[in-house]
């Protein structure tokens, strides 16, 4: 820096961290290189914490389970060109599953005119827009500070979704004043929906004999008004796989988190109203083209293009931040005695024949899910992949709060739950996180155990290896195609583990695995713990 230049400047690059810092960010995950090095130039100066990642995909994982941990940003620094292009899986994840990430990267000065640059791209931004809420550039330090502010604000009042912001490297090395003094948080006060509409919807509920409620992971924030509506109103309730929690498992209204089961059609076929809340009831929450009732619906979501669709008449749509409504609908409840027709011993026969299907799709898995939701401790936060052993137990697996069990649901990625768990648990200081992942999967970040072993992370990884990518299998055989290409050659994971300096168990017994998880809790450093479906055997 210049002998003359004044005390408040600074290169952007370290002006940007001391923002992020003045905006509440805590923790960066990411990985320099000469292009976004004065990006790494104010981390240390403005106290924030960085996690190196081993891969760029692997910080954006980190980042997103960061962030589902504490509702807060996940951010990343990455490096102009493959920098951004490893991160943009992540990208499209947290995207997808309405995660607050905010990648910051740098960018070449000039790529019209000039070619065969290092790291060079077409259109570096385009391309991440295509995995982001929006993607822009800032040729300025106003604009940098602006879009910053921007991305952080919405990420409190709209929908959570993946925002980048590309600094040309020039601009990033020049000098630049201090950012603007930290602004207050947005309030968000209570959105004003006029009286009628929620007596429509309180009416709706009391007249109804058979209403049913889908809870959506935009209804974990203030769930408990949800449980207190279906007892007060007798509705019958589903949770997306995203909205786990947000009802008790004991509830005896409660169908689980089935809505994926293909009979659970003949449930809402028998439904007088139907309300939707927090969820875009999307392939992966349904797997079928459509939801399949014929009644009434009433949807609630923070995101209009949710609402897009077919409407019938007697259809309420409300875009708004779904508390805010159903608060004032419960009190509109406070007196009302429930004349529901839904039998709480019918609903739990049919819980009890829908899990009966799971293990018959999924022989000897659900002993191991029950096993290990056994002896966790209170507060467990788990973070899965796109691995059998994690679509059984989603279906299975009752959680006694929201928000506390994660997986790549929308963009269905391989490889998401060791560096997103890595990022949970950074969140997360003293607190159990676990991971559970399979052996396919493992391979895609396996790098990232180096991550937790440095950072000396108590984190049990729970490594279901059946050998072979069985989801793939299974389908091929059900398309009538000879499998092929679903068997890797795999090394044996325990040495590997240990060679990253973790500790590993391979237990032969479900006693022997819910002793090895118990430990790991305790034991400094991660530790994987590798099970086969021998261990029910």
């Amino acid at each position: 820096m210049a002998q003359n230049t004044p005390d408040h400047m600074r290169p952007l690059g370290a002006q940007i961290s001391h923002m992020l810092k003045a905006r509440g960010v805590d923790t960066i995950f990411g990985i320099p290189g000469v292009h976004n090095q004065e990006m790494y130039r104010g981390i240390e100066e403005a106290g924030i914490t960085h996690v190196l990642a081993r891969h760029e995909q692997g910080a954006g994982f980190m980042a997103d389970g960061y962030a589902r941990a504490t509702g807060k940003p996940g951010v990343a620094y990455v490096i102009t060109g493959p920098g951004l292009c490893n991160i943009m899986t992540p990208m499209g994840q947290a995207y997808s599953d309405s995660v607050p990430m905010l990648v910051l990267s740098s960018c070449l000065d000039e790529t019209a005119a000039r070619k065969g640059q290092l790291h060079q791209m077409k259109d570096q931004r385009g391309a991440a827009a295509t995995v982001s809420d929006w993607s822009e550039e800032a040729r300025t330090a106003a604009a940098a500070y602006t879009l910053i502010d921007r991305a952080l604000t919405e990420f409190t009042t709209n929908r959570s979704r993946t925002k980048h912001i590309q600094v040309p490297i020039a601009q990033l090395q020049a000098n630049a004043p201090q950012p603007p003094a930290r602004l207050d948080s947005p309030v968000l006060g209570r959105t004003m929906h006029s009286g009628h509409v929620v007596k429509r919807i309180a009416d709706a509920l009391k007249s109804a004999k058979r209403p049913i409620m889908i809870l959506g992971g935009g209804a974990k924030h203030g769930s408990s008004v949800y449980q207190e509506i279906a007892t007060r109103a007798g509705v019958a309730t589903f949770c997306t796989y995203a909205g786990r929690g947000v009802i008790a498992g004991d509830h005896p209204l409660y169908f689980g988190s089935t809505l994926a089961r293909p009979d659970s059609t003949r449930i809402l076929k028998q439904a007088d109203l139907v309300v939707v809340i927090g969820s875009e009831l999307a392939e992966v929450d349904l797997w079928r083209p459509e939801l399949g009732h014929s009644s009434p619906t009433i949807r609630i979501d923070i995101d209009p293009s949710v609402m897009t669709g077919e409407r019938q008449e007697g259809d309420m749509q409300i875009v708004a931040h779904a508390s805010d409504v159903m608060d004032e609908v419960c009190d509109a409840l406070a007196d009302h005695t429930p004349d529901t027709l839904w039998s709480p011993k019918d609903i739990a026969a049919t819980r009890a024949q829908w899990r009966a299907e799971i293990e018959a799709e999924r022989p000897g898995i659900l002993p191991v899910t029950d096993a290990l939701k056994a002896c966790l401790p209170k507060d467990t936060m788990i973070y899965s992949d796109m691995t059998q052993i994690a679509y059984a137990a989603k279906e299975v697996w009752d959680m006694d709060r929201p928000g506390h069990w994660h997986h790549p649901t929308g963009f269905g990625t391989l490889g998401y739950a060791t560096p997103a768990a890595i990022g949970g648990a950074v969140a997360r200081k003293g607190k159990p996180t676990m991971a559970i992942i399979g052996d396919y999967g493992f391979h895609y970040t396996m790098a990232e155990l180096g991550v937790a072993v440095e950072l000396g992370l108590s984190l049990p990884i729970i490594l279901w290896d059946n050998g072979k990518l069985g989801e793939i299998e299974d389908s091929m055989i059900g398309a009538q195609i000879a499998p092929n290409a679903v068997i890797a050659y795999n090394p044996d994971f325990c040495k590997l583990a240990e060679a990253f300096g973790a500790n590993s168990a391979a237990p032969k017994t479900l006693s022997q695995m819910q002793d090895a998880v118990k430990q790991a809790f305790e034991t400094d450093g991660p530790t994987l713990i590798y099970v086969t479906p021998d261990i029910t055997g």
